[in-house]
């Protein structure tokens, strides 16, 4: 009988928590550590991860499986990048718990707040759940290949205890708001981390409505802290309004740390407009209930806030022209096709966009601050090459010039806007918000913005920008980038067993080489339910994944395993 179960032999071995590298061998026996050194004893399974990186696996503390993980069990794109464990229910939508004359707006909100697709939820998503723990036994049942963890989302929370008042003006009555506040501590006695809500007014259906969450006063947030308290666990995440004055929402989500006596943690991001202290007002602020005691956390995205556009995606600069509208369910090669016709290209530049849904019309406006992407990724482009610098150049209409931009390669040309973090065309606000002790890195939104966003890759990016390519002045270095990857964030979620290398500790662990370490231009694959369509972006530079102690990912090729299980809070280790 083989002493250990794997064997990692000669890798320089990071330990998540930002102590100097050590040449060294890591064995695993039984889903854990079993020793971390030069090892001796027979194994299973070895590994040569000499000339490698051995780190523990990555931790997301922001996604949006909530669907995914119920009709897939390779939750792409993380697990493709090193991502080990995820945490999902983020900005207080998700679809536990509901009833089901409730299912229908739980959907609308996700299509339009998340950009799943309504068809996708109505042919994936099983609905064999009503309660939030039900909808826990119902992910406890299935397998994957990262471990999942939930959190108890607002906005379903909302509908399931108001039913069509959640959708409205009416404030929540003091009954309403004693069911909120029980059902919230239900949810974590039964293992959610957490419970999130959304101050976003851009979170909207497709149809325009703003989500349940954005009709909550501050009566309504602290039940939601109140149960926090009530079950002595659990994290509070916030979206906070963006365009809200930065010290009082800070000062209202402080007050909800106060009320709850737990974490909290919020979105904290750099507008590419409007008043550029917020962020700072924010992280002095966050500073401040440092040193009273809070624990208090801003999740920062190591690059641009931004998305694609482009025919095969969600949206295009010319996506709500009612010409294009009449075309847009045919395939993409017809739609070229017609987009060709001298006639149709004359209909089509004398429409305006029509929608109800004012976000929508302010995104296909903003095509014209997005930059051409071509082989090669570029998160970080030259002011001079955004679109409608170029048009103007070229003496042409953002329309007229982008029309022909959108059918090159036979329509699958993509363009990348860089929203929030990117302003001047730098990142240097970005490498300030990183830097500060009390963010974490987080927004990679994996299982979400299908067509529009693809950030579930952000840790190779981030070890790719920040700590293999910075210049001198900017660097972060290797050690400290991988607890920002691995127990920082795990910390945060109170995923007390993972996100560090030491015995005992689970074996969620990375082999990368990094100077082979690079990111992909995305792809489009309709590969959801009812054909539904998504974004990858695959990476070299991952020699091996490993979950539990299994091999997921091998050369950057899924093996097949899934050891990935729920976490539920309540199991968590204590250390």
């Amino acid at each position: 009988m083989a002493d250990y179960d794997l064997i990692i032999l000669g890798g320089t071995v990071h330990d998540g928590l930002g102590s100097a590298p050590r040449l060294a061998d890591v064995a695993v026996k039984d889903g854990v550590i079993a020793a971390i050194g030069t090892v001796t004893g027979t194994s299973k399974q070895t590994l040569d991860a000499h000339g490698l990186l051995v780190t523990p696996g990555f931790v997301d503390v922001h996604t949006h499986y909530d669907g995914q993980a119920t009709w897939e069990q390779r939750l792409t794109p993380s697990s493709g990048h090193g991502v080990t464990s995820v945490v999902m229910g983020n900005c207080g939508v998700g679809f536990a718990p509901c009833k089901p004359a409730q299912r229908d707006l739980l959907v609308k909100v996700m299509e339009g707040v998340e950009d799943v697709p309504e068809v996708v939820m109505t042919e994936g998503l099983p609905w064999n759940w009503e309660t939030f723990p039900e909808y826990l036994d119902a992910l406890a049942a299935r397998c994957f290949d990262v471990d999942v963890a939930a959190q108890l989302p607002h906005s379903a929370l909302r509908v399931f205890v108001m039913g069509e008042r959640a959708a409205t003006q009416e404030p929540p009555t003091a009954q309403d708001l004693a069911s909120m506040r029980q059902l919230t501590t239900q949810a974590i006695r039964a293992g959610a981390l957490g419970v999130s809500t959304s101050r976003n007014l851009l979170h909207r259906t497709k149809a325009g409505a703003l989500a349940p969450s954005l009709f909550s006063d501050e009566d309504e947030l602290g039940a939601l802290a109140d149960g926090l308290k009530d079950a002595g666990r659990g994290v509070f995440q916030i979206i906070p309004a963006p365009m809200g004055d930065a010290v009082s929402e800070f000062a209202l989500m402080r007050r909800l740390a106060e009320r709850s006596g737990r974490p909290l943690s919020y979105t904290l991001i750099q507008m590419p407009t409007g008043d550029e202290a917020a962020w700072r007002q924010s992280l002095a602020a966050l500073s401040d209930a440092a040193r009273d005691g809070l624990q208090m956390r801003a999740q920062v995205a190591p690059r641009p806030v931004g998305m694609f556009y482009g025919l095969e995606l969600s949206f295009h600069p010319f996506a709500y022209h009612p010409s294009y509208k009449a075309i847009k369910h045919l395939p993409l090669a017809q739609r070229v096709a017609r987009m060709r016709d001298p006639a149709f290209r004359a209909q089509l530049l004398s429409e305006q966009a029509e929608d109800t849904n004012p976000v929508n019309l302010k995104t296909v406006k903003a095509f014209q601050y997005a930059f051409p992407w071509g082989q090669e990724v570029d998160y970080e482009p030259q002011p001079a090459d955004r679109i409608d610098v170029r048009a103007k150049a070229a003496g042409r209409s953002v329309e007229d010039y982008a029309y022909d931009l959108l059918l090159a390669d036979e329509g699958r040309a993509m363009f990348y806007q860089p929203g929030a973090n990117y302003r001047d065309g730098n990142l240097n606000a970005v490498r300030e918000m990183l830097g500060h002790p009390h963010t974490v890195v987080g927004l990679a939104d994996g299982g979400a913005h299908y067509g529009m966003i693809c950030d579930a890759s952000f840790p190779t990016y981030y070890l790719v920008r920040w700590a293999r390519d910075a210049s001198v002045d900017q660097r972060i270095p290797l050690p400290q980038a991988i607890a920002a990857l691995t127990s920082e964030p795990a910390a945060l979620a109170g995923l007390a067993d993972r996100g560090r290398l030491a015995v005992g500790y689970k074996a969620d662990i990375n082999l990368i080489d990094l100077d082979r370490l690079k990111l992909h231009v995305p792809t489009v694959a309709h590969d959801l339910p009812a054909n539904g369509r998504r974004m990858r972006q695959l990476a070299d530079g991952y020699v091996a994944t490993i979950l539990s102690g299994t091999v997921t990912y091998l050369q950057g090729e899924p093996t097949g395993a899934t050891p990935g299980r729920l976490v539920r809070g309540s199991a968590h280790l204590s250390r």
